[in-house]
């Protein structure tokens, strides 16, 4: 298991935010029981969040070099930003440094990384902005 952090500017420590399983199913973190929100195929990095019915691809995950990329239907693919190996979780911003925004912690594979990162981190990311 690997918890999920969004980063908080400053000395605030970071929001616990959810965890990522080993099987890639991706858990936000409530007050009580954690509620499944999505999952990653570890092989294929193909992200998809946990929907009553058929599950809804939201994006994937290079295996190769941590980008992850938002599925967007009438279109190309959107490019958010990428995972490394240690964990940290960078957003893509056009014509500047990406940011920081997440990390992810344990023994986590670039597959659960970016998981993490389309269905925590960047939402929680996006609704700050």
């Amino acid at each position: 298991m690997s918890k999920v952090y969004l980063q908080r500017p400053g000395i605030s420590p970071d929001k616990l935010l959810g965890r990522a399983e080993d099987n890639g199913r991706v858990y936000r973190t409530y007050p009580g029981p954690d509620d499944e929100i999505g999952h990653v195929h570890l092989d294929s990095g193909k992200v998809y969040a946990q929907r009553i019915g058929n599950d809804e691809y939201v994006g994937r995950v290079d295996l190769d070099n941590g980008k992850v990329w938002r599925d967007v239907t009438a279109g190309p693919d959107e490019y958010l930003g990428r995972v490394h190996e240690d964990g940290r979780m960078d957003y893509h911003v056009a014509g500047r440094t990406d940011e920081y925004i997440g990390r992810i912690t344990g023994d986590a594979s670039l597959a659960q990384a970016g998981a993490a990162f389309l269905l925590l981190v960047w939402p929680a990311f996006a609704e700050h902005q």
